[in-house]
């Protein structure tokens, strides 16, 4: 049994499979617009602004019906027709909303399967960045996320001060 929902499907293939990155939010939003950014980057059309979801093996998937697949809608220019999957797992859900800046994880429930999720300005210049670096990060903390890669601090020999 699948839900549909106001949401378009992206995916980017990462650690060997595609990684699905669900994206909801009112009409008007950015959805679209996303998107067709995001595609610039790597990622690959699921769906545009219907997706259906469901749950197998604990996992969420997600599909775009049948009359909507391989469609993007650009405001402005019309309806695209460009490559897309037939469907993928849904690994992140990102909602249209204000970010914080350092947020607590977050989860959404989708077709009773718990995603993680976080929210994004959808228009903002970088939303397919920070949606594609969400995706690569997934279950790392904001703490280890945030210095992640970073040297780690030296300590200071005799004689010497910390700075």
């Amino acid at each position: 049994m699948s839900s549909a929902l106001h949401a378009g499907l992206l995916a980017l293939w990462s650690g060997g499979r595609w990684r699905g990155v669900l994206v909801e939010g009112p009409a008007g939003s950015g959805k679209s617009d996303l998107a067709l950014r995001a595609l610039d980057m790597g990622f690959r059309l699921v769906s545009d602004d219907r997706t259906l979801v469901w749950s197998s093996d604990g996992a969420a998937f997600g599909r775009a019906p049948e009359a909507l697949a391989g469609l993007l809608e650009v405001r402005g220019v019309g309806v695209l027709r460009v490559p897309a999957l037939a469907f993928c797992r849904i690994d992140l859900a990102v909602m249209s909303g204000t970010p914080e800046r350092l947020p607590d994880p977050e989860v959404v429930i989708l077709a009773g399967t718990p995603v993680r999720s976080l929210s994004l300005r959808l228009t903002d210049a970088s939303a397919p960045h920070r949606m594609k670096e969400a995706l690569c990060r997934l279950g790392a903390g904001p703490e280890e996320s945030y210095q992640d890669g970073l040297p780690a601090p030296v300590a200071p020999t005799m004689g010497e001060s910390a700075p």
